[in-house]
């Protein structure tokens, strides 16, 4: 038997988050058309023998969350339950306040995941992995390969070549490598009362007594830190589609849209023919999208509204927000560095040298853009009904 405890956080973590996470916990936000956690309990649940899913946060519960629960279990037939910490307890707090849930049955291991991270998850192969390279009661992390300037600002493993055994954990080890962990042992002496990270606290002591090994995925990887990051991941999983689910892509259909690469729309979106989408483009639901819009790396969510010939880029348009006629909504792209290999999304700043940082455009609920405007690299708070058109600003 098998368990995965994925680590949701809670309400004061993800400001960077805002103003998204203001109507919808992070977790919940959706990415490639799907709430982000349930990515993770799509992998989790085609691990076999797969029993039971803990989410572990300090997330009061609310509807949306109960909602999204009791839809998982039904729609995946597994155990999916939420244990809420008392306080914020740390990456490795959580997992020993509710040790005993979690061998609860006696599992032959579990995982554990980072709720704010997009990946292929292979869950299985890390299983195999352990089961190759381990020993009794020891660790497997999953590693992904960054440039060295990223590795010096967020901490590296280091591995002992031929063995795939971590021989340290370097610097603040805290996002880049922090993905997944298999553990075999679950009572691994933390008796400690105040929040336990695991990156600092745990990884680096098991590093060092040579029972944490490291699997080295060559998928893709990154972090969902902030809103830009978003439309990163909704760009990895729409390409992981084409082997996961191909029935979340749209295609180019006669009396349809023109479709121009992968786009996710939701059934109940209503769409003219002559708007072109696309790529790396997510429609939600009760979406209306008028004649001649112009949609591209973006992400539009639940029941906002683009009139005729609006241009939508590199944005994300918030729940029942309106963009009206031949207005113009535009950011500028966070992605990683395309010339290097092996760069990674940064977490980038609001502010450098005292000014906004250019980044995608975020467009939070119930938020009315005017016809004929631009608004370019700028974040504007909820119920926000605008009358002209705004640069490099945070409309309050």
């Amino acid at each position: 038997m098998l368990k995965a405890v994925i680590l949701i956080g809670g309400p004061q973590k993800g400001t960077r988050f805002r103003p998204l996470s203001f109507e919808v916990p992070k977790p919940l936000f959706p990415v490639a058309g799907v709430p982000m956690l349930q990515h993770h309990i799509e992998a989790c649940a085609k691990v076999p023998n797969m029993k039971e899913i803990l989410l572990i946060g300090f997330y009061q519960p609310n509807e949306e969350l109960t909602r999204f629960l009791c839809n998982a279990q039904q729609e995946f037939k597994i155990s999916i339950r939420y244990l809420q910490e008392y306080s914020a307890l740390g990456t490795g707090g959580g997992i020993y306040h509710f040790r005993d849930q979690i061998v609860s049955g006696s599992p032959e291991a579990f995982f554990v995941l980072n709720a704010d991270v997009c990946s292929a998850f292979p869950l299985a192969e890390m299983l195999s992995f352990q089961k190759e390279h381990g020993e009794p009661n020891s660790f497997v992390i999953l590693g992904t390969t960054s440039n060295r300037k990223q590795s010096m600002n967020y901490g590296c493993i280091v591995e002992k070549r031929g063995n795939k055994r971590g021989l340290a954990l370097c610097g603040k080890a805290k996002h880049k490598n922090q993905q997944d962990m298999l553990l075999e042992e679950p009572t691994n002496g933390w008796h400690r009362a105040e929040a336990i990270r695991l990156e600092q606290d745990i990884f680096t002591a098991l590093a060092g007594q040579g029972k944490l090994y490291v699997y080295k995925t060559l998928g893709f990887w990154s972090q969902i830190k902030s809103a830009g990051s978003a439309i990163y991941a909704s760009r990895l999983y729409l390409n992981q589609y084409h082997t996961t689910h191909t029935e979340r892509l749209a295609s180019n259909k006669e009396g349809g849209p023109k479709i121009s690469g992968n786009v996710y729309i939701h059934p109940t979106a209503n769409i003219d023919p002559t708007a072109t989408l696309g790529p790396n483009v997510s429609i939600g639901t009760g979406v209306t999208i008028g004649a001649g819009v112009r949609v591209r790396e973006s992400i539009i969510l639940h029941g906002a509204t683009l009139q005729d010939h609006c241009c939508v880029l590199n944005s994300i348009v918030g729940w029942d927000s309106t963009i009206g006629k031949w207005a113009r909504v535009e950011g500028t792209p966070s992605d990683p560095n395309p010339n290097d290999p092996y760069a990674k999304i940064d977490s980038e700043t609001l502010f450098r040298d005292g000014k906004l940082t250019p980044s995608i455009t975020i467009l939070g609920c119930n938020v009315t853009i005017p016809s004929e405007v631009i608004i370019l690299n700028s974040i504007v708070l909820p119920h926000k009904d605008l009358n002209r058109g705004f640069k490099n600003q945070i409309i309050l």
